[in-house]
C-alpha cells in the first residue's frame, strides 16, 4: 500500500500526465472499462504460465534426478544444459513461431524454457547435498538405492526444490508475456501492446497490474504447498 499511495503522490506532485505513467485511479477506471476483456485475456496468459511450469517442474525433477543418481551422465549432460540455458530465450521467441506454428505451443515452450533450468540446477543441489550420515544410516538398515533415494534423499532435498520452483513462478510469468508481446493475439501480453499502439497507458498498467497479482499469487501457492509438504524445513533452518 505505501507503493501505491507513492506512486499516486509522485504523480500529483509532478503533475504526471496519464499517457506517461498515469495514477492508480486511472488504472482502476480502465480496469472496470474493460473487465471482461481484461479478466479472459489474463485467463489466457494464466493457462500459458501453468501449463508450461507445470512441464519444466516434471521435466527439471526427472532430469535432475538421473543426473543425481549417476556423475558419468551428469558430466556429459549438464555442461550441454548450461549452454542451452545462456542462450537468449528472447532471441528464441520469433524462431519458435518458426518451428512450432502460432497459437497456444510457442508462448508454453517459452515458459518452459525459462523456468526449467532454476527448478533443474536448485533439485538438483538438493538431490546431491544428503549428509553422509543420513546415507551411512540408510546403508546400515541394508536399504536399497530406491528405499534411500525415496525415504532420505528426496524428503531431504525439497527445501530446495521448492525454492527453485519459487524463483520460476516469475519466470513463468515473464516467459508467456515474451511469447505473448512476438505473438500478440492473445494475453496480457497481447494488451500491453495493443494498448501501447493506442497509446492507453492506463489499460496498460491495468495489464500490468494483473500480471503483478498473477505472480505473486503463484508464488505464495507454492510457498503454501511447501508449508504443507515440508512443515519441518523451517525449523530446521531456524
Amino acid at each position: 500500500m505505501l507503493a501505491v499511495a507513492l506512486w499516486w503522490l509522485a504523480t500529483r506532485v509532478f503533475n504526471i500526465e496519464p499517457f506517461f505513467l498515469p495514477a492508480p485511479p486511472d488504472v482502476v477506471d480502465a480496469f472496470f472499462r474493460l473487465p471482461a476483456y481484461l479478466l479472459s485475456e489474463a485467463w489466457v496468459t494464466f493457462l500459458e504460465t501453468v501449463t508450461g511450469f507445470g512441464i519444466a517442474a516434471a521435466g527439471g525433477l526427472a532430469i535432475a534426478i538421473v543426473l543425481a543418481a549417476s556423475r558419468t551422465i551428469e558430466r556429459m549432460t549438464l555442461p550441454l544444459i548450461a549452454g542451452i540455458n545462456a542462450v537468449p530465450k528472447v532471441a528464441l521467441a520469433p524462431l519458435l513461431l518458426v518451428w512450432i506454428g502460432f497459437g497456444t505451443q510457442p508462448k508454453i515452450v517459452m515458459v518452459v524454457l525459462l523456468c526449467f533450468f532454476p527448478i533443474l540446477v536448485s533439485a538438483m543441489a538438493g538431490l546431491t547435498a544428503t549428509p553422509s550420515d543420513l546415507s551411512e544410516l540408510a546403508s546400515s538398515l541394508a536399504a536399497s538405492w530406491w528405499q534411500t533415494f525415496v525415504k532420505v534423499r528426496l524428503p531431504w532435498a525439497l527445501p530446495q526444490v521448492f525454492v527453485g520452483l519459487k524463483v520460476a513462478t516469475s519466470l513463468a510469468i515473464v516467459g508467456a508475456i515474451i511469447g505473448e508481446v512476438i505473438q500478440p493475439d492473445r494475453g496480457l501480453g497481447s494488451v500491453v501492446v495493443s494498448s501501447g499502439q493506442s497509446a492507453d497507458t492506463p489499460l496498460a498498467f491495468a495489464a500490468l497490474t494483473l500480471l503483478a497479482i498473477m505472480g505473486a499469487g503463484l508464488f505464495y501457492l507454492v510457498g503454501a504447498l511447501e508449508r504443507i509438504l515440508v512443515p519441518w524445513a523451517r525449523a530446521i533452518a531456524s
